[in-house]
């Protein structure tokens, strides 16, 4: 079973840039389809983007589509969002999630992490 933690979060101005990692442990990583969802208190959880296996293939939200990157690196077992041109709007927590079959643009996923706060001031 896989364990993730979540790191990167924090407070940044609107038009300023973040970037979460998201570390596994306890599994093949290589054998998880990755995302990273996110929530807003009292609302339900977003899909934000996710990655492939291989991360040959990735999907994102129509509401973050140009501003944020999904990548992974293997060798560390490693997830990434790359967060640009942050709006007010991006604030929630967001996770990070893991399974073994492919997702898509599904909040469906057996493995998440803690979460990390982001806050984008105005």
């Amino acid at each position: 079973q896989v364990q993730l933690l979540e790191a990167g979060g924090g407070l940044v101005q609107a038009g300023g840039s973040l970037r979460l990692s998201c570390a596994a442990s306890g599994g093949t990583f290589s054998t998880y389809f990755m995302a990273w969802v996110r929530q807003v208190p009292g609302k339900e959880r977003e899909f934000v983007a996710s990655i492939s296996w291989s991360g040959g293939t990735t999907y994102y939200a129509d509401t973050v589509k140009g501003r944020f990157t999904i990548s992974r690196d293997n060798a560390k077992n490693t997830v990434y969002l790359q967060m640009n041109s942050l709006k007010p709007e991006d604030t929630a927590v967001y996770y990070c999630a893991a399974t073994h079959l492919w997702r898509g643009t599904s909040t469906d996923y057996n493995y998440w992490g803690q979460g990390t706060q982001v806050t984008v001031s105005s």
